[in-house]
This record gives structure tokens, sequence and C-alpha cells, in this order.
């Protein structure tokens, strides 16, 4: 390691205690007025701005599946019934206190409706986005944290997450716990590297700090806790003393501490959040191969958009950044990714691709390594740049350049693909519709509709707008269940990824169906075979 870079990972004290910042923390110059912590909450707060901005421009409606369960889990919590389905099996999502209880606190305010459902998953993506910001600004400066957090917002990762649309993945808009989770984590190493210049008190209450998020992390995203073996190499690395590993330590033990009990007095078991979430795993639906599960984080960055190549370059940056300068921000970045994707990778088959615990090829289980690689990426260039010989401005004045052509390029590209995605409109106006329609008191669906369609026969606040029935069936069977034809069905042509139902069964006046009601967008429809209705 040169001593340029020993000084900069490293910077010298000032008597409060306070280590002077280096070149990567300088602010622009409208914000040097303000101080560092006033400039850092102001960021912060723009940041979650756009990021509930950008939820309120998707608007996703409350999806089914695994957000559903954690809805249900938290509308019923303390007293969740374990003798009825989803219940019973006590499935992994339900375990994940860190999103449940909030979860629980937004509805006692806001009701059990779709307001409640908007302001949890607006927590969560705010939490994500902030805490890229955070992560980014504490190791290479403001103008990169701001950069990153809003190359994440817009992009396609983010925005195309409606399955009656064009799915990608679930992520901004959606009740799940990859965003909160990688979000809480990645303000935990936000607090560490800020930490590393700091000493005395200021130094203790920021590990503290760091070591609340990182376990709260564990609370929303169980295979997190893979990113916290390291944790005593990123010390190393930051130059915080051994000693100080007690420090981050105590919270996190803390907070398992209360895990355990929370899960003996709900489910009557201490470790029945583990005991679910290692059970997640078992046969895969297509067969995998060792080589394929090798494969599964650059496989994930391209198979689900082609603009996930720009991760896959943040990765390549930031290792040729740390081979050149030894810089050890970018050390700490590598160690960061490596810690998840190495335990993920060997889950998803590689080990045993008869039995796969983790599913490595999906999108999201690698949201908590995003912020570090454009972190890293940004960091690398930032370094490598200032190894250019004093002579070669015109080389930095033609990579700006070019960084600013891109920049403009990537915002256009991603924005456009916004557009083209129902928001939840075909639900809101079939809530207005069924307020109507007190002559229909059974509706059928699949059960992926059924489930999104419970918020929408109450108001935004949970009123009740209709008292009919939902009776559901499993989308994978081979024929309509006998009921469905005596009562109005619910119908929508699946989009993205997701199946059609009854193997791709399509209700219409040649088949005896008579259409009731159409979304305007064409989105969602109600069939009817009995004849009862008109």
């Amino acid at each position: 390691m040169t001593e340029t870079t020993m000084r900069e990972t490293a910077a010298p004290t000032s008597a409060s205690g306070r280590r002077s910042r280096g070149w990567w923390s300088r602010p622009p110059a409208r914000l040097s007025r303000l101080s560092s912590r006033r400039r850092a909450v102001l960021l912060a707060a723009f940041v979650a701005a756009c990021a509930v901005l950008a939820q309120w421009v998707l608007m996703v409606p409350p999806l089914y599946f695994d957000p559903y369960y954690v809805w249900e889990a938290a509308r019923h919590w303390p007293d969740i019934p374990l003798d009825e389905w989803p219940f019973n099996e006590v499935p992994h999502q339900v375990t994940r206190i860190g999103l449940v209880l909030p979860a629980r606190l937004v509805m006692e305010v806001l009701g059990q409706g779709q307001a409640a459902y908007f302001v949890i998953s607006a927590a969560g993506g705010c939490l994500f986005f902030v805490g890229c910001y955070l992560v980014v600004r504490s190791l290479f400066g403001d103008v990169a944290g701001v950069a990153a957090a809003l190359l994440m917002i817009v992009h396609p990762f983010f925005t195309i997450t409606n399955p009656f649309g064009h799915e990608i993945t679930w992520s901004t808009g959606v009740m799940l716990p990859d965003m909160p989770g990688a979000g809480l984590f990645a303000i935990g190493m936000a607090a560490l590297v800020t930490a590393s210049r700091r000493t005395g008190r200021a130094q203790t209450r920021l590990l503290l700090a760091a070591g609340f998020f990182l376990g709260s992390s564990y609370l929303v995203r169980e295979f997190l806790a893979f990113l916290f073996l390291p944790i005593p190499l990123y010390l190393w690395l930051l130059r915080i003393p051994w000693r100080r590993n007690v420090v981050v330590g105590a919270p996190m033990a803390a907070i398992l501490a209360f895990n355990l009990v929370h899960n003996a007095l709900v489910w009557g078991n201490p470790m029945a959040g583990l005991r679910s979430a290692a059970g997640h795993g078992g046969r895969p639906n297509e067969p995998v191969t060792r080589s394929w599960a090798a494969g599964s984080f650059p496989r994930a960055m391209d198979d689900w958009h082609w603009l996930g190549v720009i991760f896959l370059v943040a990765l390549g940056l930031t290792v040729v950044g740390w081979a050149v300068t030894r810089d050890r921000r970018l050390a700490l970045v590598l160690v960061w990714f490596l810690a998840l994707c190495v335990p993920i990778t060997l889950l998803s088959g590689v080990i045993d691709p008869h039995d796969i615990s983790l599913r490595g090829w999906l999108l999201r289980y690698w949201f908590s390594v995003l912020p570090a690689l454009l972190a890293g990426g940004f960091g690398a260039l930032v370094l490598l740049a200032r190894r250019l010989p004093a002579g070669a401005a015109r080389f930095r004045v033609a990579g700006g350049v070019a960084a600013a052509v891109l920049a403009a390029a990537y915002m256009v590209t991603a924005v456009r693909a916004v557009p083209d995605l129902p928001r939840d409109r075909a639900w809101n106006e079939l809530r207005v519709w069924l307020g109507d329609r007190d002559d229909i008191q059974v509706i059928w669906a699949d059960r992926r509709l059924a489930q999104t369609m419970t918020f929408y026969t109450r108001s935004m606040w949970g009123d009740v707008r209709w008292h009919g029935q939902i009776r559901d069936f499993e989308h994978v069977v081979p024929a309509l269940p006998e009921g469905a034809y005596q009562a109005p069905m619910l119908y929508t042509r699946w989009r993205g990824m997701e199946s059609q139902i009854a193997a791709g069964y399509r209700p219409g006046p040649q088949n005896g169906w008579r259409l009731l009601w159409r979304s305007s967008d064409g989105v969602l429809e109600i069939w009817d075979h009995s004849g009862r209705h008109g």
C-alpha cells in the first residue's frame, strides 16, 4: 500500500476527535457552506423524496405470495393463527419481524388498507436508496453518493416491477425484505466507515449505531448474516482497533436475543425463523448443473435487463482499481461483495444441484451488494483518474464529457421504460365497480389475483367496500374448478414470467363466458359463465 493511500484511508485526527476528511469527501461548491452532518441529512432527505416519488410514479398494486403473507402476519400479530394456512407451515416470510412489526405499527395508524401498504413499501425503498447514498458518500463523497442513489432509483431493476405489465423483479413499491434489509446493512456499513474517521466517544457511538443497523438487517433478511462473518476484516481494513469488534457486536447480540424471545412467544420456538429459512430450499423446478449455478451472479445481472451490465462493469472497475491503487476502500468493497457472492453461489447448486437453499439467479437476492459495487465503480474511476500525469488535463476533460454523455443516455434509456408500465389504475377501477355491485356475492380468481384483490374490496384506509366472498384456486390446476363456472371470475392475461391459469385457459364468448366488466387499460376483466349476472 502506498503512503498516499494509507493517509487517505486513515486521515489525521483533530483535537475534537474528528478526523480530517480527504479529497473524496469534498462537497459541491453550492453545499460547501453547510456542515458535513447537515449536508448529509439534506441530501439523504432529497434521495428519500426521490424514492417516494419513484414509487408513486410506478404505483405497483399490492402483490401476492411473499408480500401478502407478511401483510397477513402483521395483520394478525401477535395472535397469529398457527392452525391456519399459511401460518401452520410457519413460512420464512412471516418470521421476519423486521418487516412484520413495522407493518403492524403502520396498520395501527393508517388502517389495514392500501395506504398502509404503500407507506411500508416506501419506507423500505427509502432505506435502500438512502443507505446506498450514505455508504457511497462515506467512502467517496457526496457527488458519488447522490449519483449512485439516483442511478439505482431509475434503473429498470427498480422500476419494471409490475407482473400485470412486464415484470422484471419485485422491488420498488413491494413489501419484500430485500430492499429494506440491504438498506439497513448499507447504513450500518456507512456508520463503520465514518467511525474510522473518529476517535473516542464519537467513534463508540458510531460503532454502536453500526451494530444496531447491521443486526436489524438480519431481522429483515436472514441470509445477510453471511455479510456479518467478515466484520473483523471490515474493521481491520478501516484501521479500527480490534477490540472495537465488541462494541459493534453488543447491539447485534441484543437484537438476536430479542428475535429469539419473540419467536418463542409468538411461534412457540425460539429457532422458528432459522428453521423456516433453512427449510426453504429443495429440488429445483428446472435442471440445474454446478457450472450453471456457478454463474448465478452474472446471470442475475444479465438475464433480467441488459442495463444490469452496469453492475458487472462496476465490479470489473473495482478489481482493476484495487489492483492498481491497493486502496483499502476498494478492498472493503470487494470483501463485502465476496462475503455474499461465495455462499449464495455455493448454495444455489454448486454444492448440490439437487438441493438448492438459495436461488442466486434471482436478482433481488443481490440487492445488498449493489451499493458496494457502485461505490467501487465510482471510487475506482476517481482514483485511477487521479493517477493520470499532471499534463493529462485534456484526458480528464474528455473523460468528464464522456461520463456526462453516458449518464444522459442511461437516464433516457431507463426512464423511457417506465411509461409503458400499468399503474394500479385497473385495480382502482375494480374497487369502484365492486362498490356498486351488491348483487354479486362471490367472485372466483386464481390465488395470485385473489390475494391482491383483498386490498381493493376495501378503501385506501381499510374500510370494507364490497361484502362478498373471494374464492381462489391454484393457477397450476389443469382445469378451472367447477365453482368458477357458477359465479363471476376475475381474470388477467399474466405477463412477465408468470404462468397462465389452467394451462392457458382463457374465458371468452366462444366457450360460453359473458364479459361483465373490463378495466380501461384492459389489464383486468370479470367474466360470468352462469348467466345470472348482467
